[in-house]
């Protein structure tokens, strides 16, 4: 599994300047910056205290017709922020808390057949830029999620700027979660590994909903897993069929441009993973702020 992360690193850190640099790519960049500010003088009375708000986005899509018979098309989510917090009391500064992480990595190669569906093959990586759930260590690029899968896809809608395309095949995953606590007494950490596989079904959906400064894209992916590499260490347990429920995973970006420089983006992603959590996940994110448009 190490040998695998440092190649898909590596692969990822050498595709992004030929994505930007190909002239034959179509690529198109959206990238956002949230600021939010509050400070008060120390004599101001009602108890509210400083904060600064911080929030990056950034969405990546590039497309290559790289044969009469082959397309490729790459796409590539970025988000971090940050909350800062003043003590009422102390007037202090505390320790910035994250607000948003994303990192989401995708390639998907088409083979253009003229028949009414056409093959593909995909591999996506899905981690986030700092994981802080375990307080006494810091940790990048944890977890780490991939996913390849193959299998048939078909184009319903394919226009300059609306786009509705739907994948069936099957999808292999991995998990990786570096340096997990095991014993606190011993201070002993290790890294925990588990893979499953099964169906995978992605509908991707692109369109300018009401004119040229709204966009409105959509990703639903629906995995139903076959086989599961710890089910033997589940049996018994209350929870010992979970894995084989449907994971659901929704996301919703809508961006409204209000001048060339600024743009309202709301991401919206609802998930569902019955391992995780018997109810549903939601994630809302709303952000205002300068833009970045690059075609």
């Amino acid at each position: 599994m190490e040998h695998r992360l440092s190649a898909l690193i590596c692969a990822f850190i050498l595709a992004i300047p030929v994505i930007l640099c190909a002239e034959p790519w179509d690529v198109t960049i959206d990238a956002s910056l949230m600021l939010s500010q509050n400070a008060y003088s120390d004599n101001w009375t009602g108890g509210e205290t400083g904060s600064v708000i911080w929030t990056i986005n950034s969405n990546l899509a590039a497309k290559k017709i790289l044969s009469p018979k082959l397309s490729s098309k790459t796409t590539l989510k970025l988000a971090f922020g940050q909350t800062h917090n003043q003590d009422g009391n102390t007037d202090n500064w505390s320790t910035p808390v994250k607000s948003t992480d994303l990192i989401d990595f995708e390639t998907l190669l088409r083979f253009t057949l003229g028949a009414v569906v056409d093959p593909f093959a995909a591999g996506r990586i899905e981690t986030q830029f700092l994981d802080a759930g375990d307080p006494t260590k810091s940790r990048m690029f944890n977890p780490l999620k991939f996913t390849e899968s193959a299998g048939i896809s078909r184009v319903f809608i394919e226009e300059e700027k609306r786009e509705l395309t739907v994948r069936l095949g099957m999808g292999i995953r991995q998990y990786l979660d570096r340096d997990v606590l095991v014993d606190s007494v011993a201070g002993r950490r290790e890294n925990q590994t588990s893979s499953d596989g099964g169906l995978e079904m992605v509908t991707d959906f692109t369109t300018p909903p009401a004119q040229e400064r709204i966009s409105y894209t959509a990703k639903l992916t629906l995995f139903k897993a076959l086989f599961y590499s710890e089910s033997d260490g589940l049996e018994g347990q209350p929870n010992e069929n979970y894995w084989k429920t449907i994971d659901l995973n929704w996301e919703n970006i809508f961006s409204a441009g209000i001048t060339d420089y600024l743009m309202v983006n709301l991401y919206v992603q609802l998930l569902y993973d019955k391992e995780i959590d018997l109810a549903g996940r939601f994630k809302q994110t709303l952000s205002l702020g300068l833009t970045y448009k690059f075609k």
